[in-house]
């Protein structure tokens, strides 16, 4: 079965900002999906067939964890099992995510959301000063990170999922921070980098579970900036 391709560029973006971070899909399981997204909804197929044990022969993973994230992603309803057989494997029907039911509610919420909402999903917030602005204002002259207050002169925006790991220049990926924490982060993953903070004594306890929720939040686009008046 075929069906009109999608829009790649967009379909990524609602993987990773939306259906990744509200379904909490974990690495592996993550890996599995966008395998089989990139195979079947954006080359124009519905629904595609595979073995297991070859598609984690292709990932570099064990059968095992393969075979769980594509059962819990049945669950999930971000793909259908429609046939398993020891012969021919896995026919499974590959779900948009607006179709996944676990997400119906945040899209509705979205179609009857404000304009501007669609203008801050579609900027790209390293593109200019007002825009590079707009985040560090969000963050109102603290430190994503360590929450230290920091002048203008140390402060620099900071890429959560790093670019070398294709993070974007979303808002809901970009964060204001000082000098400091922008080198000692580097590529690590930020809940990682936080947790580090936390045992040199730079965040508390309690700091530390509201920078790792606000994390989530951004991810969510809960956090977001106010966009310049031009847009730009």
């Amino acid at each position: 079965m075929r069906n009109k391709t999608v829009n790649a560029k967009l379909l990524w973006v609602q993987f990773e900002d939306v259906l990744v971070p509200r379904l909490e899909l974990t690495v592996k399981e993550r890996v599995v999906y966008s395998h089989l997204l990139r195979h079947s909804l954006v080359v124009g197929k519905v629904r595609l067939q595979f073995a297991v044990i070859a598609l984690a022969r292709t990932l570099g993973l064990c059968n095992g964890p393969v075979r769980h994230a594509v059962r819990r992603l049945d669950e999930l309803g971000a793909l259908r099992v429609l046939k398993r057989s020891h012969k021919t494997g896995h026919l499974v029907e590959m779900r948009l995510p607006e179709r996944i039911r676990a997400l119906r509610k945040y899209y509705a919420s979205q179609a009857a959301a404000e304009p501007p909402a669609s203008a801050l999903e579609a900027a790209d917030f390293w593109k200019t000063w007002a825009l590079r602005k707009a985040i560090h204002d969000r963050e109102r002259g603290a430190c994503f990170y360590c929450l230290r207050r920091t002048s203008v002169n140390v402060r620099c925006l900071d890429h959560v999922v790093p670019r070398v790991r294709f993070g974007r220049n979303s808002y809901r990926n970009l964060v204001s921070c000082c000098l400091e924490c922008n080198t000692r982060k580097g590529d690590r993953a930020a809940p990682d980098f936080l947790r580090t903070l936390y045992r040199l004594g730079r965040l508390t306890p309690a700091e530390l579970d509201g920078r790792l929720r606000a994390l989530k939040d951004l991810a969510a686009g809960k956090l977001r900036p106010a966009l310049p008046e031009n847009g730009k």
